[in-house]
């Protein structure tokens, strides 16, 4: 039930920064629950191949390189995802972080609804 709500925060996540970034296009809601599954795969599976492989750039540049791997990742998602598109490296870059923010800041409001009724 946790991984379903967490896909849903997700889904609204990737709509709200596809709404506020331009070179981000998202066909419609169902799409982006989609868009959420397919990143939570690739960042459950790939992710960790990725960053294992690049461990020496990773130490080389402390950590910014994530950042890159992390655009990837959109891109990815972007090409294997119908009614999903995003408009180049930088603007995937992009999404990445603000994908993150916007998440982090659903996930926290949740977190202290849930405190709250406890």
């Amino acid at each position: 039930m946790k991984f379903l709500a967490q896909l849903i925060v997700s889904a609204l996540a990737v709509i709200i920064v596809s709404m506020i970034l331009p070179g981000v296009h998202v066909d419609n809601a169902f799409t982006a629950l989609i868009v959420a599954a397919v990143l939570a795969f690739l960042n459950a599976i790939v992710k960790p191949v990725l960053v294992i492989l690049t461990i020496p750039i990773t130490i080389f540049t402390l950590g910014i390189f994530l950042l890159f791997i992390n655009a990837f990742m959109i891109l990815l998602a972007a090409k294997i995802v119908d009614g999903f598109r995003v408009d180049g490296f930088w603007i995937a870059l992009l999404f990445s972080l603000l994908l993150s923010l916007v998440s982090s800041v659903f996930e926290s409001i949740a977190n202290r609804n849930n405190r709250q009724e406890n």
